[in-house]
């Protein structure tokens, strides 16, 4: 039981920071869209302009402009009131000239109800007055008891009047509008919130949000009636939520009279929140000013005076402590300049100890150069020795593996030859003596044995030497094998640099390899003073 109750506890937490955290979301986003309201009065200027644009429509019917001027001044209500006022008295205007009563009078209930938006009540009243109620058709009369109804909700709330004749016309509109109708429910669920019914309205609301386009007037209305639901029940959280909402569409949909907005000013002022409530007041200060909603001017002012005096009272507290901080900082500067100078003093006896130390170091850097560089001559000498001995160790070794060899080729000669000459062969011991078959294969064999060894040694010497010519002197052996060229070459990279010897070698005339190698030299791509470096450094170690 106990685990249960703590897994409650912590269910009900989690809910509530998920709360705040989501209120928190939509707070930010009407903070960041109020700074955006210029960009949503350009969206609703281009869509009354394009309406403005039909009343430019050649041969237009007087009932084809009302019907236009009746779309403007919708577009208007809640934007500019005087210019939707201007519209209405154009139909007014067109419905006279129709002499069509049913027109005069819709026209002159939608001016009156514009007219009660602006707070000129003696204008209202007196085109109320003048109208028959038991005249009047079925199908005006909702707007007949939704003009009288504002009309005394205006009226009552600029003049701190009883509330009991706007709830009165109330009942008379839910009388006759469908109550299927989305305007029947909305002003259902608008009695029942006011007549405490709280359970009602919040099932009903919810019901309609869902419905509803986030972007509707409908739904700005909805969600600012949930708003009321919340702060009847003293949940702030939700309130906010749903005022955010309501606040949210009226900026988006560019409305100058804001209702939802003017509660989350007063919720945060009350909860000590003095700079946001300011910034929606001052908001809806200048949306009302804009959109000259003359009857909110009343209701407003009170709570804009208490709330710019506390912003007054609390920046004057900000300057107070500003100035005290001033103060600090400036002692605090006297004693930063006073410590500056000490570390100044100190810094230059620093910088001539530094100044030491460098030439110190630069002394140092000399010797560490000399040092490296005598190192470094220590590497490439041990990078020969170790060239030289990986070459003459790979060669001691095939060099007795020859000799073996060729010890064994003579043996077999001279048992050859003995028997010959013991058995008085003489004609065939004559017929070997003279041929130089044997002696010719054992050269092929040689240069064979040679190329294997060489290019086991260094595998890349070809691609490396041809690398030193232009391409077209570059040369191409037999895989695995090396031509006349590149025998010489490879001759001198063992360290065999006379033309005597290489060319006892390979068995070829001095000219031949002196050609060889001239033409090597003039065909290079290298300068030719580099061209012999450059080749014995094929294959070496790398030196560090």
């Amino acid at each position: 039981m106990k685990r249960f109750f703590i897994f409650i506890i912590l269910l009900v937490a989690a809910t509530g920071a998920s709360a705040k955290s989501e209120v928190d979301s939509l707070l930010v986003q009407l903070d960041k869209e109020i700074g955006n309201k210029a960009f949503y009065e350009r969206q609703k200027e281009r869509e009354i302009q394009d309406l403005k644009r039909m009343l430019d429509i050649p041969n237009l019917q007087p009932l084809q402009t009302y019907d236009i001027n009746a779309e403007l001044l919708h577009k208007y209500e809640k934007y500019i009131l005087d210019s939707a006022i201007c519209y209405a008295q154009k139909n007014v205007a067109i419905a006279q000239r129709l002499h069509d009563a049913v027109l005069i009078t819709e026209a002159g209930l939608q001016l009156s109800l514009l007219y009660s938006f602006a707070g000129l009540y003696i204008e209202s009243n007196r085109i109320l007055q003048a109208i028959h109620r038991p005249t009047l058709p079925k199908s005006l009369l909702p707007l007949y008891f939704e003009t009288y109804s504002k009309f005394h909700g205006h009226y009552a709330q600029s003049n701190d009047q009883s509330l009991r004749e706007n709830e009165m016309y109330r009942d008379s509109l839910l009388a006759e509008l469908d109550t299927a109708s989305m305007h029947y429910r909305i002003l259902f669920a608008t009695k029942l919130v006011h007549n405490w019914r709280l359970d009602e309205a919040e099932q009903l609301l919810l019901s309609l949000a869902g419905q509803l386009a986030e972007g509707s007037a409908d739904y700005a209305l909805i969600t600012y009636y949930l708003g009321l639901v919340y702060e009847k029940r003293q949940q702030p959280d939700a309130q906010k939520k749903y005022l955010a909402l309501s606040a949210l569409t009226d900026v988006r949909n560019a409305v100058k009279d804001h209702a939802a907005l003017q509660n989350l000013a007063l919720i945060h002022y009350a909860s000590g929140d003095i700079d946001r409530a300011y910034k929606y007041m001052k908001s809806i200060i200048d949306d009302i000013i804009f959109g000259n909603v003359r009857f909110r001017v009343v209701e407003l002012s009170q709570y804009y005076t208490i709330i710019n005096t506390s912003y007054l009272a609390k920046e004057i507290e900000q300057r107070t402590t500003l100035q005290r901080y001033l103060l600090l900082i400036s002692l605090l500067s006297l004693v930063v300049i006073i410590v500056g100078l000490y570390v100044y003093r100190q810094m230059r006896r620093l910088a001539k100890i530094k100044r030491e130390l460098y030439d110190t170091n630069l002394k140092l850097l000399e010797l560490n150069k000399n040092t490296k560089y005598t190192n470094q001559q220590l590497q490439k000498l041990n990078a020969q020795l170790l060239e030289a001995n990986r070459i003459k160790e790979e060669y001691i070794a095939h060099f007795f593996d020859i000799c073996s060899n060729y010890i064994d080729k003579l043996e077999n000669y001279r048992k050859s030859l003995s028997r010959m000459a013991a058995e008085r062969q003489l004609k065939d011991l004559f017929a070997m003596l003279r041929s130089t078959t044997l002696v010719d294969d054992e050269r092929r064999k040689l240069y064979t044995y040679f190329d294997t060894i060489f290019l086991g040694l260094y595998p890349t010497f070809v691609e490396d030497f041809n690398a030193l010519l232009s391409k077209d002197e570059q040369t191409t052996p037999k895989p695995g094998e090396l031509n006349t060229e590149l025998r010489i070459f490879a001759l001198i990279r063992l360290g065999i640099t006379d033309s005597v010897k290489i060319a006892g070698f390979l068995r070829y005339s001095l000219k031949t390899v002196y050609n060889y190698r001239t033409k090597a030299r003039t065909h290079a791509v290298v300068p030719r003073d580099e061209f012999d470096e450059m080749l014995m450094n094929i294959g070496s170690i790398p030196k560090n």
